[in-house]
């Protein structure tokens, strides 16, 4: 009886697509859920990395420029109002808030460092609400898929079970395709889970170290700025 029994579970397949072939619908729209989850997470992951690795050459080879000894005037009007960099957004921003406070007499109006500064405090919250933009996907898949994983654990374990009742038989042929397709559901809950909690917070330190510099150069421009100003 029990060679019989090993028999018929060898011939049973485990293989990914069999279990899930013959999970329940439920089941099967839970793993479906998560896969799809998992695939949306990898596209934020690598989207960001590429953004960030750019994000960082941009702002290293302005930083570059800006420290070159050329006139800000010129550097200015070679990159224009509306610059690609990020880091050239913001200093664009503060040039440009710079230029419109000169009156026609080539005064200054009252309160243009406080202006200056603020323009660029504004370039610098749309650059971080870019650059942070999708991470809370992340943060919910990873937070998320675990619990849904399990939803689908617990059905298909309850859907075991009822097999079992039906069949009025515990034998290894019974038990172990049901709870082998339970297990499956938290198995890719955690696989879309952990990827995305990790680059989470990788790329939520990143983020913060980019913007970090971006307010660094901000402060360093403006103290630039100011000197020319008692001056």
């Amino acid at each position: 009886m029990e060679a019989e029994t090993l028999a018929l579970a060898q011939e049973i397949d485990f293989s990914m697509w069999g279990l899930f072939a013959r999970a329940t619908l439920t089941v099967k729209i839970v793993m479906v859920m998560l896969i799809l989850s998992s695939f949306w997470a990898w596209g934020i992951i690598f989207e960001k990395l590429i953004a960030y690795r750019k994000a960082r050459a941009e702002a290293a080879e302005f930083d570059r420029a800006f420290w070159s000894g050329e006139p800000l005037d010129e550097l200015f009007d070679q990159i224009g109002p509306e610059p690609d960099g990020r880091a050239k957004k913001v200093f664009a921003a503060g040039m440009t808030e710079w230029r419109r406070s000169h009156r026609d007499d080539g005064g200054l109006i009252a309160g243009a460092h406080a202006r200056i500064d603020r323009s660029m405090d504004v370039a610098i919250q749309k650059e971080a609400e870019d650059l942070q933009s999708n991470l809370a996907v992340l943060a919910t898949v990873g937070s998320v898929t675990p619990f849904v994983g399990l939803f689908g654990t617990v059905w298909g374990i309850m859907h075991a079970f009822v097999e079992i009742a039906q069949q009025q038989n515990t034998s290894l042929v019974v038990v172990a395709p049901g709870i082998a397709e339970a297990l499956l559901a938290t198995g890719l809950g955690l696989l879309a889970a952990i990827p995305a909690v990790i680059f989470y917070n990788k790329l939520s330190a990143d983020s913060d170290r980019i913007l970090a510099g971006y307010e660094s150069f901000a402060d360093e421009f403006s103290t630039i700025l100011s000197r020319q100003l008692d001056s």
